[in-house]
């Protein structure tokens, strides 16, 4: 934002002299109507706004377009539990600036409170309420940013460590993952156990898998669901599994990052 900002001053200045010495070598009054006015505009107006603006977002241009601040480029990746949301006041082609505050679970097991400073598009407001679990990339001082530029494979093997760490799965169930292949499947049962691990139900599903030879096969197994993701596994829901196919006792249920 800030060379954006520097971009548009030096055009203005370069507009505004040229608006001066046409206006000065003109015939009469009406040579300062010309289309060099336009340099003093930018000048008084519109570069003082960039310059407001690139201060008030701090983390840079990034913060427009979807990436993360240079600080974090590279920083691990955990997973944030939105716990507050709060708006900053400045909001960007209406797109309001907001504080996440998060619980960050790391992948080597710790957890910390942190908040990320994001422009969000109102479309997305519902994506970052209490309860949603967003990526996040983290400092060792436990600043936090929003992982937008991370791939997918790259949210996916953070959130299966911090899963592992955190005993939501198993070695094996993450070895399934891993290693199984890719399948549907639909839920024809689910039903909670009374037992809670963490925060998460515990829920005992029994599911149909379709191998790739259209074939079917059934298994029953326990899973711990965060709040949030019970109603992807209701009883007619079609859910992405994986499994080994030389064992087929459990599936790896595969929930969206941020059921």
């Amino acid at each position: 934002m800030k060379a954006i900002a520097w971009t548009v001053l030096v055009v203005g200045l370069v507009c505004t002299a040229l608006f001066i010495t046409t206006g000065l070598t003109g015939d009469d009054q009406l040579a300062w109507l010309n289309g060099w006015l336009a340099g003093p505009i930018v000048l008084l107006f519109v570069a003082p706004v960039l310059f407001s603006l690139a201060g008030k977002l701090g983390g840079g241009f990034a913060a427009l377009t979807g990436g993360v601040p240079k600080a974090f480029l590279g920083a691990p990746i955990g997973m944030g539990t939105v716990v507050g949301v709060a708006r900053t006041g400045l909001s960007v082609n209406d797109q309001p600036q907001l504080d996440i505050q998060l619980d960050v679970d790391t992948p080597d097991g710790r957890t910390f409170r942190g908040t990320a400073r994001q422009i969000v598009d109102l479309t997305e407001i519902g994506s970052v309420q209490p309860g949603a679990v967003l990526p996040v990339r983290y400092l060792p001082d436990g600043r936090v940013a929003l992982a937008t530029d991370a791939a997918q494979h790259e949210l996916q093997a953070a959130l299966d460590h911090v899963q592992l760490a955190k005993g939501h799965i198993t070695p094996q169930q993450l070895h399934i993952a891993r290693s199984g292949v890719e399948a549907q499947a639909v839920v024809l049962a689910m039903s909670p156990t009374g037992e809670v691990r963490q925060g998460r139900s515990v829920v005992q599903l029994t599911l149909r898998v379709t191998r790739r030879d259209q074939s079917l096969f059934d298994v029953t197994q326990e899973k711990a669901l965060p709040p949030t993701a019970s109603r992807h596994v209701q009883p007619g829901s079609v859910v992405r599994v994986v499994y080994l196919p030389h064992d087929e006792s459990e599936v790896a249920v595969l929930l969206p990052l941020t059921a």
